[in-house]
């Protein structure tokens, strides 16, 4: 039997005519990777059927200039798209966003910026129109994200790495639990690192079968492990499961295929 698949997160770029301020030239992944790359790693699997994936945005330094390459790129295993804008009740949203991504990671992003009144404004615009928002956050502030999002429960959200939670100290698990009581959130298991075995477990036991989703972070995955190490760990943990692998990121990004 196939294993259909759809990838929740994957990224695409070119260093030599994109600027990635945070992606240094030697680099093992500073090369250009397409959606034709991704595509091949799955092709290693007889018994898998990439369906397409969801790209993320990358935090370049020109985010117009992604917005036109994505437009431009007519693939049809590009099934979604989320685009970086920075939240408030007035923000671009570019035309063929399936949703927004505002980085809450990276040095420029202030502590408790998820907590301030124009992002949750913001947030509440995103409700409004039915558009999702990607999640990526420190994982000490996954607390934070929690007191920001359970403001607005009707908005569908995508909580990427696994929260970035580094252990399953007690703190940890009480954000998660909590995320995971929130009717539209979702969680990707993926994450920088090679995932930890027992922090995927608790997400999946506790987020539960149908909020879910595979993510292989590619090409970042690439960093510190391997597309095939971190795909069969988290298809040892999972199995086959098709929600897991498709139709939980069908339903969170409300794609159509």
């Amino acid at each position: 039997m196939v294993l259909k698949i759809v990838d929740s997160h994957f990224h695409m770029w070119d260093p030599a005519t994109q600027d990635l301020p945070w992606l240094a030239a030697d680099n093992p992944i500073s090369k250009k990777f397409t959606i034709e790359s991704l595509e091949e790693q799955y092709a290693k699997y007889s018994d898998v059927e990439f369906v397409g994936g969801v790209y993320v945005e990358v935090d370049c330094a020109d985010p117009l200039e992604e917005d036109r390459l994505l437009y431009e790129n007519k693939s049809p295993k590009l099934l979604a798209k989320m685009l970086r804008s920075r939240v408030s009740p007035y923000m671009r949203v570019p035309v063929h966003a399936s949703g927004i991504r505002e980085p809450l990671h990276t040095d420029q992003a202030p502590k408790g910026r998820c907590l301030e009144p124009e992002f949750i404004e913001g947030i509440k615009a995103l409700a409004a129109k039915g558009l999702p928002f990607e999640v990526v956050n420190r994982g000490e502030e996954i607390g934070d994200i929690y007191t920001s999002f359970s403001q607005v429960p009707e908005e569908r959200i995508i909580i990427d790495h696994l929260g970035n939670v580094p252990s399953l100290a007690p703190e940890y698990r009480e954000a998660l639990t909590k995320l995971a009581s929130l009717p539209n959130a979702y969680i990707k298991i993926s994450g920088d690192n090679p995932v930890d075995p027992d922090v995927v477990k608790f997400v999946r036991d506790t987020f539960g079968p149908k909020k879910c989703l595979w993510s292989s972070n590619f090409p970042v995955v690439l960093m510190n492990n391997t597309f095939e190490a971190h795909f069969e760990l988290v298809r040892s943990i999972f199995g086959d499961d098709e929600d897991f692998f498709m139709n939980n990121a069908v339903r969170a990004y409300g794609i159509k295929l």
